[in-house]
């Protein structure tokens, strides 16, 4: 079993658990779930924004303890002001020491897109996302049958939610593409092992159809990358780590948003 499988069939025993403790319909009285949602492609395609989706991430499984003295609110309003044209917000608890509190902060917090990153695996999660007050849902192609794309996916725009769609290879690319899907991201890390490989963004930019929102995620550490990738057809950039592990992330991302400008 690898990571992935673990983190899924914990997830599996997670939202079970929720289902006893929170109904749908306390679900949908929740403190934004009559709030219109953001729409993600006006605000990648902004020009005062600068196509980063930026993401708060306490740990992984893979590097352990990335970042745990940043506050969510700190954080986020400096990936906003330094240009974000989305916040992602990790929710998942015992892998990525995230918790669904970390949305609601940041919602409070913040006018930008937000995107709940998690392991979306029912519709109780997305009914939930709404009432957290995200913007975004991730829908990961590695984890989902190309019918359970389909229905979360008009779950979410029956929401006004926008959707993004993870693939990491073609065949889950060529299965799961979907007209209810805004955006398709490309993730360059292995969801299996965790490694990672920027190519694979390359390799699969071409294959997306024109009309969703192209974002690269993870592995980008280099300004230069950026003008690469948007000179290969990405609108967006999903960075986390880089900027997670260092002790100002605002300020990290600023830095970086400057150098893309002018290399």
């Amino acid at each position: 079993m690898n990571i992935l499988d673990k983190i899924v069939l914990r997830k599996t025993e997670e939202v079970e658990q929720a289902k006893k403790l929170v109904s749908i319909k306390e679900l949908e009285s929740g403190a934004y779930f009559n709030r219109t949602p953001y729409s993600l492609k006006e605000f990648m395609l902004a020009k005062d924004r600068n196509g980063i989706i930026a993401e708060f991430k306490r740990r992984s499984p893979s590097k352990g303890v990335i970042n745990d003295h940043s506050s969510v609110v700190e954080v986020t309003n400096g990936y906003a002001a330094a240009g974000a044209s989305a916040i992602s917000v990790l929710t998942d608890i015992d892998f990525f020491g995230g918790h669904p509190n970390d949305l609601l902060e940041a919602r409070a917090a913040n006018t930008v897109p937000l995107l709940r990153k998690d392991f979306m695996i029912d519709e109780y999660q997305i009914v939930e996302a709404k009432g957290l007050g995200a913007d975004i849902i991730l829908l990961i192609a590695a984890i989902l049958t190309p019918a359970q794309i389909d229905t979360f996916a008009k779950l979410a725009k029956s929401l006004d939610l926008n959707v993004l769609l993870e693939v990491h290879n073609l065949e889950e690319l060529q299965r799961s593409i979907n007209p209810n899907v805004d955006a398709i991201g490309v993730n360059n890390r292995n969801l299996g092992d965790f490694t990672v490989n920027i190519q694979t963004s390359f390799d699969l930019v071409k294959e997306i159809p024109a009309e969703f929102l192209k974002v690269s995620e993870s592995a980008i550490s280099d300004p230069k990358i950026i003008n690469e990738l948007k000179n290969a057809g990405f609108n967006g950039f999903l960075i986390g780590e880089n900027f997670m592990k260092t002790s100002d992330p605002g300020a990290a991302m600023r830095t970086f948003a400057g150098e893309m400008i002018s290399v």
